[in-house]
């Protein structure tokens, strides 16, 4: 049975996949300042999820482009909106293998890096994961709405497959 911090996780991704429709490739790589463009922010989680679920998880180097294109601490940048979908869903596609196989016992693991364990636990990674979605769906709402975009998500979506159940 998948972990409920999985399903919210999957429900996290959905919500910021529902905050881009009708977004076209033009919009999506206009920077407003300070902000960061749309393609950015997709590219940016999809780069986050590479290093933990793929990368760290797994050993697998996929997409190792993204960490210097749109990584944490990088100058900005507007990546093609197409690239950075594309890699969005082979990552997070490449990441369910691995957080499909996750129980609550392996949550308080810590990854290894390079020979060391990493600060955080993988349920530390997880709500972390889960929070930058939430963080960027904001973001990528407040970017379409200065670009005049109108009927933008009001609220959380349906939950029906993100319902509360115990571990």
């Amino acid at each position: 049975m998948t972990h409920p911090l999985v399903i919210q996780l999957r429900f996290a991704r959905s919500e910021f996949v529902r905050g881009f429709a009708g977004v076209t490739p033009e919009e999506a790589v206009k920077r407003i300042m300070p902000m960061n463009c749309l393609s950015w922010m997709v590219g940016h989680l999809a780069s986050q999820e590479n290093f933990y679920w793929v990368r760290l998880a797994q050993g697998i180097k996929l997409a190792p482009h993204l960490k210097d294109l749109v990584g944490t601490g990088k100058p900005a940048s507007t990546p093609p909106w197409d690239e950075m979908w594309q890699a969005w869903h082979e990552i997070t596609e490449t990441a369910d293998a691995y957080l499909d196989t996750l129980q609550t016992a392996d949550l308080s693991q810590h990854l290894l890096w390079r020979g060391q364990p990493v600060a955080e636990s993988v349920g530390t990674m997880l709500l972390r994961n889960i929070y930058h979605y939430w963080y960027h769906t904001g973001e990528a709402a407040a970017v379409r709405q200065v670009l005049g975009h109108t009927d933008l998500p009001q609220f959380v979506g349906d939950m029906s497959a993100a319902f509360y159940r115990s571990e």
